[in-house]
């Protein structure tokens, strides 16, 4: 799917169109539109059936100007090897927005976990994990979890890992992996961290448009994770929630959907689809509900030349990774909707996975209040500082976001230099 619809390409040129506005050292950008290492291996795993399959697993690692390597880890069935340059590439953007020490990697494996076992699934994850080697490390690059992997998959991760250090050494080892359990070293309010994240910058747009959050509507696209964690969040905050898209299609409700009733029939049948509070809608009519804001949370390119002229909100704050294309993009900002970009918006997994690390490296625990207040700040900071890059170069806040994260990494590289 990459390699189609040029993600990876996608995301270069706009380094480059980002570099031109800002006046990017050329040299710099050279160093930025590479990745500094690939990783793939190709791994044989016993099914249950006593078969032998081989699967091919990527690590991408692009920069780690600012800290080891940091990124996510995704079983699905279109990873490749531009996807995980792409992701990747934006990882290191979102770190340098966050000021976060960490450079961006990322990696996955090409299967469908559906298809397999709990126990295929832990084989497999395992096998990766050994395959990796020593291209993976507490201080060269973090693993976390991503689509389709969660805390368990880091524990098989955590476990393999340590197996292949001396035993003197394992317990000064476990911050290898973020997204873990909580008893085995994880970060409190982990599972809701990117969620968390996005509501923190849309309050903060909310303040900036002088609207009172309580008074907002909001519709959601996808109710994994971070769809049905942001619309939580956003329902405490006094918002309502009209409607919510699955695979299974979307649902609709003037009055209102409680996201923790819609979540706890989710998760009791599969899909929202027959949820009785609300009625089954089709996807268009779903597009062009009006609302105040829209939070795209599921896959890549939602919001595309198609898409994007049927939406009717004021905002659109990205909870997925890429959940804009170019073209959608482009028509959100002729239609003077604004957009809160992944990059800034949904860095909240990335951060926690940063206190997570500091707390296995300090043998800490912290609780949930410290945890929030700690994600706030940063990403009320980077909220600032990307608006501040709005006004001064007259642009959206995506462009804005992109510039704030260069600005970041050629400062460094200024300071540093480049050896020899």
């Amino acid at each position: 799917m990459a390699q189609e619809n040029g993600f990876y390409a996608d995301v270069l040129d706009d380094l480059d169109k980002t570099a031109d506005l800002m006046g990017l050292t050329p040299q710099i950008l050279k160093i930025l539109s590479r990745t500094s290492g690939e990783i793939i291996v190709n791994f044989p795993v016993k099914m249950e059936t006593g078969n032998i399959q081989v699967l091919t697993g990527y690590r991408v690692q692009h920069n780690s100007l600012m800290g080891p390597y940091f990124g996510g880890l995704r079983f699905h069935p279109w990873v490749d090897l531009d996807s995980m340059r792409a992701l990747a590439t934006i990882t290191s953007w979102k770190a340098a927005i966050a000021g976060i020490p960490f450079g961006g990697a990322y990696g996955g494996v090409r299967f469908n976990p559906s298809e397999y076992s709990s126990s295929e699934q832990e084989r497999i994850t395992r096998r990766f994990t050994y395959s990796l080697g020593s291209n993976i490390g507490p201080e060269y690059d973090i693993l976390t979890s991503d689509v389709n992997t969660n805390p368990q998959n880091m524990a098989w991760i955590l476990d393999t890992y340590l197996s292949t250090i001396s035993p003197e050494k394992r317990q000064a080892k476990t911050h290898v992996v973020t997204g873990k359990p909580i008893h085995l070293g994880g970060c409190i309010g982990h599972e809701k961290a990117a969620a968390q994240g996005l509501v923190f910058a849309t309050e903060e747009w909310a303040k900036e448009k002088k609207i009172e959050l309580a008074d907002t509507t909001y519709t959601v696209q996808g109710f994994g994770s971070v769809g049905a964690w942001t619309s939580i969040l956003l329902k405490q905050k006094g918002a309502k929630l009209l409607a919510v898209e699955d695979s299974s299609g979307p649902i609709f409700n003037p009055e209102g959907i409680d996201p923790e009733d819609l979540l706890g029939f989710d998760k009791e049948n599969g899909r929202i689809r027959d949820y009785p509070k609300a009625k089954a809608i089709d996807h268009d009519s779903f597009l062009a509900l009006q609302a105040d804001i829209f939070i795209p949370a599921a896959l890549e390119n939602q919001v595309n030349a198609l898409t994007a002229p049927k939406l009717n909100v004021k905002l659109v704050a990205e909870g997925a990774d890429c959940p804009c294309d170019r073209n959608g993009s482009r028509i959100l900002v002729e239609r003077n909707i604004d957009v809160l970009p992944d990059i800034l918006c949904n860095s909240g997994g990335l951060i926690v996975g940063y206190l997570e690390w500091l707390q296995n490296k300090r043998s800490e625990l912290w609780e949930l209040e410290e945890v929030d207040n700690k994600l706030k700040e940063i990403i009320v900071n980077a909220f600032h500082r990307v608006k501040e890059k709005v006004h001064k170069f007259d642009t959206d806040w995506r462009t804005a976001a992109r510039i704030e994260a260069l600005t970041r990494l050629q400062r460094i590289y200024q300071r540093r230099g480049i050896f020899p």
